[in-house]
This record gives C-alpha cells, sequence and structure tokens, in this order.
C-alpha cells in the first residue's frame, strides 16, 4: 500500500537561522545596522473643527546642536501640512515631492487635494526604500469629508488616529495627550494640549528643544503660529566670568625663541 506524501506545514513562533549568520558576519569585520534617535517631538491632534499639529524646532548632529529654529511642520497643500522627524534633509525632500506631486493633481483636476491622497502617496514613497528614508511624519488636513490626522513610518506603514506623537520625546507627549485629551474639544484647548505634549518632549528630551511651532487647519484656512511659544529662553548672567591677574598659580614658564633663516638667491634673467 503506498503511503501518501505529506507535506511539512511551518510552524509557528521565532526563527533564529540567521543568528550564526550574523555572527559570522560581525565576525568579518560587517557593521550590523543599529537603531537611531530621530532626536524631535512632534505631535497632532483632531479637535472639533479641525486639526493641530505641533513640533519643537531643535535641529541635532549627534550631541551638538546644529540649529536652534528648523521649522519642522511642512507644507504638503493649502488645507494639509506634514510635521517630520528624522533626517532633516530626507523629511524636506519627501515633502517636497509629494507637495508637487499633490499640486499637479489640483491643477489637472480642479479639486482640492485629499488627506487620504497625501498619506497614500506619502506611504508608497517610504515603501520604496524600505525604512533606508529617515523620515517619521506626522500628517494631519481637513478636506470635505472633514479632519484626519496620520502617522506615517520610515518604513511605510500608517496609522489613522484621534492624537498621535512621534520622534525621540515622543513618550512624554503621549503621556500628556492620554491624560488630557478628550473628543470634540475646543480650538483654545487643543492648543494648549499639543503645546503642553511639545513642551514635555523639549523638556524631557535632549534631542528636543528651543522653540514651540503650531499650525492650526481648518476647513476654512490655516493658521501657521511660528513660534507659538518660546520655551526655552536664556536667562541673564548673573556672574562675572573675568578673573583677576594672578588667579590662578603659574608653575613654570618656558620661552621658546623662533629662529627663521632667509636665503637670498639671485637667479639670472635670460635677456637673448
Amino acid at each position: 500500500m503506498a503511503s501518501d506524501q505529506v507535506t511539512d506545514m511551518p510552524r509557528g513562533g521565532f526563527t533564529f537561522d540567521l543568528v550564526q549568520r550574523n555572527a559570522m558576519l560581525q565576525r568579518t569585520g560587517f557593521r550590523m545596522p543599529r537603531a537611531t534617535s530621530t532626536g524631535t517631538t512632534i505631535a497632532g491632534v483632531i479637535y472639533k473643527d479641525g486639526v493641530v499639529l505641533g513640533a519643537d524646532t531643535r535641529a541635532t548632529e549627534g550631541p551638538i546642536v546644529a540649529d536652534k529654529n528648523c521649522q519642522k511642520i511642512h507644507y504638503i497643500a493649502p488645507n494639509i501640512y506634514c510635521c517630520g522627524a528624522g533626517t532633516a534633509a530626507d523629511t524636506e525632500n519627501v515633502t517636497n515631492v509629494i507637495a508637487s506631486s499633490l499640486e499637479l493633481h489640483r491643477l489637472r483636476t480642479g479639486r482640492q487635494s485629499r488627506v487620504v491622497n497625501a498619506c497614500r502617496s506619502l506611504k508608497q514613497h517610504l515603501f520604496k526604500y524600505q525604512g533606508n528614508v529617515s523620515a517619521a511624519l506626522v500628517l494631519g488636513g481637513v478636506d470635505y469629508t472633514g479632519p484626519h490626522l496620520y502617522s506615517i513610518a520610515p518604513h511605510g506603514s500608517s496609522d489613522k488616529v484621534p492624537y498621535v506623537t512621534m520622534g525621540s520625546g515622543s513618550l512624554a507627549a503621549m503621556g500628556v495627550f492620554e491624560a488630557g485629551f478628550r473628543p470634540e474639544m475646543e480650538l483654545e484647548e487643543a492648543k494648549k494640549l499639543v503645546r503642553d505634549a511639545i513642551a514635555a518632549g523639549v523638556f524631557n528630551d535632549l534631542g528636543s528643544g528651543s522653540n514651540i511651532d503650531l499650525t492650526v487647519i481648518t476647513k476654512d484656512k490655516t493658521t501657521e503660529l511660528r513660534p507659538y511659544e518660546v520655551a526655552n529662553v536664556r536667562g541673564p548672567r548673573f556672574n562675572d566670568y573675568k578673573y583677576a591677574k594672578g588667579t590662578t598659580a603659574v608653575t613654570s614658564t618656558k620661552v621658546t625663541p623662533i629662529i627663521t633663516s632667509e636665503v637670498v638667491t639671485a637667479v639670472p634673467m635670460d635677456t637673448e
């Protein structure tokens, strides 16, 4: 009697088949990819009449503050804006590309851009590069279907949410949102909530800092509040940092003379 061929079914759970391969690559000097910090706090919330987006303004280059007033809320369409965290060049380029595409679409169709269209375009653009474009985005806008808010990860996944935070200061900001958010908020309530969320990131995350920018989007207009608040105001100096001569003792002195020698060589001219 012939036996039936049994096909092995794949087992669920984690697989560690590539552990030995990765260890071998590291022994040969291959540097494994590491998680990187975005160094930003961006946030957004839906309120009764629209969307409020917020961001800090600190741009870092490793441990160095490269820019104290970096604009992280980018234009996508008259009714759509996008906060960017990650590499500044990537967020700037991605938002510019999609903004140009939506502008051409509006000119061709004569219709207002939809937020879901911008979200789809950003997702497809980022997914093509498999996360190598470092742009974590918070997309917000208002169209004829109402206010919308999306979070878009660098590898192309997205979530549609009533409130969202991203960046290295997102944990502190999310704590503020979860404690203070409620549906159908008024404008001033929403602005204060986003301001408090960004401030929590500014004062609890070294990668975030400087000012707080807000953008309010409604069906009728968009208002950019830059800066909405200067969170880190430099205070006056109260001490004199000039020290009198002799404050620090000189243990030894050595003077090395610089001797220079100059040699002048006459070069005959060719007069023929």
